[in-house]
């Protein structure tokens, strides 16, 4: 998605305490950057922050760490998490935002940082072939965030496309996830509690369906190494 360059994002950013300048700085140690000690759930391209700011806030006793690489893209999810919490006399305590390239997550996250989650919510699709590699459900991206997931942690991935979706199956199961649920029609499959993001309703209103499913970190295929990375 582009978005036009918004001056105020970065001063607003640097200023917020639950904003981080420097992941890198915190790798290995995120658990620990926030203000309690509970699980710690992370969201892979949080956008404006419609979804982040609605499940942090539903739910305080999660920890969440919401990563996105465009500032402008971060300071509308700071107001948007500031406005709800405010609007909900709600101190911002489970809430960490940051900047980062997630295909260069392993430079941010490694094992001491164990996650019990992670949200990928309408990422980019990547339809080109020679892009493929970039997609956030990628084979090579999934055995980077199994080294911080933890064992039975889940993936939680949510799209409109239907290659992305179909192809992101076989991604999943390549790299020891089991699908523990899935639907193709995720509004009219009674599946509950839903958060719905900026582009989900978009896409519904347009009449698309959604797709979703919950993937679980099992144990890696006999031909996969536990440190092979996915290269080609």
């Amino acid at each position: 998605m582009r978005i036009r360059h918004k001056p105020w994002a970065k001063p607003e950013l640097f200023s917020s305490d639950f904003f981080i300048q420097d992941p890198e700085q915190h790798k290995g140690k995120w658990r620990e950057s926030f203000k309690k000690s509970q699980p710690m759930y992370i969201e892979l391209g949080c956008g404006k922050g419609g979804f982040i700011s609605r499940a942090a806030l539903d739910n305080p006793d999660i920890n969440y760490l919401a990563i996105d690489i465009k500032y402008e893209m971060l300071g509308l999810a700071r107001r948007n998490v500031s406005r709800l919490f405010e609007e909900n006399n709600r101190e911002v305590d489970n809430v960490l935002l940051t900047s980062h390239n997630i295909e260069r997550i392993d430079l941010i996250l490694n094992g001491n940082d164990r996650t019990d989650r992670i949200y990928i919510n309408f990422c980019n699709p990547w339809p080109r072939p020679k892009h493929k590699k970039r997609r956030l459900t990628h084979t090579r991206q999934l055995m980077n965030y199994r080294s911080f997931l933890k064992d039975g942690g889940e993936i939680y991935f949510k799209t409109d496309d239907d290659g992305l979706f179909k192809e992101s199956l076989d991604y999943f199961a390549e790299c020891g996830f089991t699908i523990k649920y899935i639907t193709y029609d995720l509004h009219n499959s009674g599946y509950e509690p839903n958060i719905m993001t900026e582009h989900e309703k978009m896409f519904s209103d347009e009449g698309i369906k959604i797709k979703f499913l919950i993937a679980v970190k099992t144990e890696l295929p006999e031909n996969r190494g536990s440190d092979k990375l996915e290269t080609e």
